[in-house]
């Protein structure tokens, strides 16, 4: 009998810029992983760009993305319809890939389905963002969510990874997603449009789905095993290609909690402030499988990177040695 054929899945859509994105991404992934295949949703013009190019061969499954599923809950709340392998990891364009995944996969496998977060969600997930979550801890609005929907628990999803091996499965966590986003004015959470964004998110939809059916969460927190850690500027080392990255790990919950602040100079205050408590000083030098630009204001140098190795390709031409055309395999080689 074959052994399960595991891949990744990235899509994009919206201006070309994204499929830049995703390209540079699995450019890095290919300095590692040489044998699993890549799938590309994506829309026609997204295609039509690789064609010119010549980069068609940089996915081993590429299909077109139906307007409908061409957002975060369009395409998140569906993975099913996206899971061209037996086993199918869901990646954002905005990563950089920095080690060997075998033991990701390994640890992976284990999962029906699952998503990288943490087991207990607090209350800025899903919630405001600035001093109204006060109100929201004071009137308990959390706990009243869970009590209304009959949860025991809300875990902290953070959807830059998802895995899915078993279909069903992966059918009933975005059909409860798909009705607990339907019925969010009876949620506590707000409404991502209502604070000016292009998108609604995905996350605390799948969190509630997730503990509905009692799945585990894959801790994204795992120390020198994290799956992916945050890009922060002030907190990550590496070259200009990132072929060398390590991340300040702080192993005290509160004082890593500190890195998502924006100004660079009070994050860093802070950090430094905080470390000096005894027991706080502690962290690591870790370099993940993955680090993920995912905060708004860390993103300009996942920019430059993309723009240069897209840049790179159009000057080598169509005779270039695309990085790698693999075949399915469930198994990469090392390295």
């Amino acid at each position: 009998m074959d052994a399960p054929v595991e891949g990744y899945v990235l899509h994009t859509y919206g201006p070309p810029r994204y499929l830049r994105h995703a390209v540079a991404s699995v450019v890095t992934l290919r300095r590692y992983d040489t044998t699993r295949p890549v799938a590309l949703f994506c829309p026609r013009a997204h295609q039509d760009v690789l064609e010119q190019q010549g980069l068609t061969d940089l996915f081993q499954h590429l299909a077109p993305l139906p307007p409908a599923h061409q957002s975060i809950v369009g395409f998140k709340h569906h993975l099913p319809q996206f899971a061209p392998f037996d086993r199918s990891l869901f990646v954002d364009a905005d990563m950089i890939w920095c080690r060997n995944p075998d033991p990701l996969w390994t640890r992976l496998s284990t999962f029906a389905f699952t998503a990288t977060g943490l087991p207990k969600a607090d209350f800025f997930f899903g919630g405001p963002k600035g001093a109204g979550v006060l109100l929201d801890i004071l009137l308990n609005r959390r706990g009243r969510t869970l009590r209304r929907f009959g949860l025991t628990y809300l875990p902290r999803v953070q959807a830059g990874m998802i895995y899915l091996q078993d279909r069903q499965v992966g059918d009933a966590v975005c059909r409860h997603a798909r009705r607990f986003l339907d019925e969010r004015t009876d949620t506590h959470f707000r409404s991502r449009l209502d604070e000016g964004r292009s998108e609604e998110t995905c996350e605390w939809s799948l969190a509630m789905a997730m503990s509905r059916l009692e799945l585990p969460i894959f801790p994204w927190l795992q120390g020198h095993e994290s799956p992916q850690l945050d890009y922060i500027d002030s907190l990550t080392t590496h070259d200009a290609d990132f072929y060398n990255v390590t991340c300040q790990y702080h192993t005290t919950g509160f004082v890593y909690g500190l890195r998502g602040l924006a100004q660079r100079r009070l994050r860093e205050a802070l950090i430094r402030s905080a470390t000096r408590l005894p027991g706080c000083g502690d962290f690591l030098e870790v370099t993940p499988f993955v680090v993920h630009f995912g905060w708004l204001h860390q993103k300009e140098p996942f920019y430059t990177f993309a723009n240069r190795i897209w840049r790179q390709l159009e000057e080598e031409g169509p005779d270039r040695v695309v990085p790698n055309t693999p075949q399915p395999s469930p198994a990469a080689s090392s390295r």
